[in-house]
């Protein structure tokens, strides 16, 4: 980093990437920064600039040395941050730049969990604390129990349907207490003896009304008739059901959107697919499946643009998960459970060839790839359709 750039930075002020610290900082108030930034998007902390762009400089000679070490024993777990000092205006400032975290939760060495909420940092609540677990991997959201549910809430003739064609025997037949054994060691019930719960993944996947006792499932549906927000609403539609369900009925939907031009070639009509079903239907897959149900009030987002079809879907990319990984079909279960069950159900593979499937076919198709990033808190997949 050059001195013009820092003096750039400065003048902008803190940010959600940028935060400034006076060297008399105490340790653990900077390991506190730290976390922040490592359990969100990484960031930057300038060492030797007041809060208000002063810049003071650092004296001490074993700077380096103190800031690393605040990483490894005041971090946990450890980081390796990017370190560099700068010489501006006859100062020295620290430029300690924190990566996003490959190992979320992180916290202090006095055990608090933080995270960065524009240019300050607050403790985690329990839905953070609950996001940052599940990107982790140590805890899956899909088999946590949902508090207010029961057995009754359980479609009874698709799980005996599963049972049959995957297990091969009828769970109706079972006595009332083995059928509930069955089900808790298959993750569709959760809970105590005393208070069984359905789980979340069977709910979505075994639930007579999922968006009953889960609002944030289902997907909201709308079409525009240009290319951004602010143009007219054509049509929208809140699609509710299990995970099968709303695969489905939303596939029809954007298909029977999606114009497909003929031809009168040879005295045949000549049809081209603008959008194959099989392309939509991957892509709601992809979005039921790997987005982040602890996120409540937020559901799958589908807009049918003019030119191209998003499908938004709430929730970061897991640990060590990129947007180059998917390309390439690296695959990483969010939600084990949905997975293997929509797995059964033949509508995904465990070989993480959706992606680049989606990517082949609109290559194909149109010439060029569909959009893949991450934007806030949700992931964006676009279908462009010219």
């Amino acid at each position: 980093m050059t001195a013009r750039e820092l003096l750039e930075i400065i003048a902008n002020g803190e940010n959600s990437a940028v935060e400034f610290k006076r060297e008399t900082v105490r340790p653990e108030h900077l390991a506190e920064e730290i976390v922040a930034f490592a359990n969100l998007e990484g960031g930057t902390i300038f060492i030797g600039v007041a809060d208000d762009g002063f810049i003071e400089g650092v004296q001490r000679e074993d700077v380096e040395e103190w800031l690393m070490n605040i990483c490894s024993h005041n971090v946990i777990p450890a980081i390796i941050p990017f370190y560099e000092k700068v010489q501006v205006e006859g100062k020295t400032v620290a430029v300690l730049k924190i990566p996003k975290g490959a190992h979320k939760p992180y916290q202090t060495a006095a055990g608090k969990y933080f995270i960065r909420v524009g240019s300050t940092k607050r403790l985690a609540t329990r839905e953070d604390l609950a996001r940052l677990f599940q990107l982790s991997g140590m805890v899956h959201y899909d088999i946590t129990p949902v508090p207010g549910t029961a057995e009754k809430d359980l479609d009874m003739v698709k799980l005996r349907n599963y049972f049959l064609e995957f297990n091969y025997f009828d769970l109706l037949e079972e006595p009332p207490e083995q059928r509930r054994r069955i089900l808790v060691n298959a993750d569709i019930l959760a809970g105590t003896e005393e208070q069984l719960c359905v789980t979340v993944g069977g709910l979505l996947i075994f639930g007579k009304e999922p968006a009953r006792h889960l609002p944030q499932s289902g997907i909201t549906y709308a079409r525009f008739r240009g290319t951004d927000l602010t143009t007219e609403i054509l049509d929208k539609k809140e699609i509710n059901g299990t995970l099968p369900e709303v695969v489905e009925r939303c596939a029809t939907i954007v298909r029977d959107t999606v114009a497909v031009p003929a031809q009168i070639q040879e005295m045949k009509r000549q049809e081209k697919d603008v959008l194959p079903v099989v392309v939509i239907r991957e892509a709601l897959v992809n979005a039921v499946v790997h987005r982040n149900y602890s996120i409540t009030g937020a559901k799958i987002r589908v807009f049918r643009f003019a030119d191209r079809v998003e499908v938004r879907s709430p929730g970061r990319l897991p640990n060590t998960v990129t947007v180059e990984k998917m390309k390439i079909g690296t695959s990483y279960a969010r939600n084990p459970f949905l997975l293997k069950y929509m797995e059964n159900l033949r509508y995904v593979d465990r070989l993480g060839r959706g992606i680049p499937m989606i990517i082949r076919q609109m290559k194909n198709l149109v010439g060029k790839e569909p959009g893949l990033e991450e934007k806030g808190e949700e992931f964006w997949l676009t279908l462009y359709l010219k």
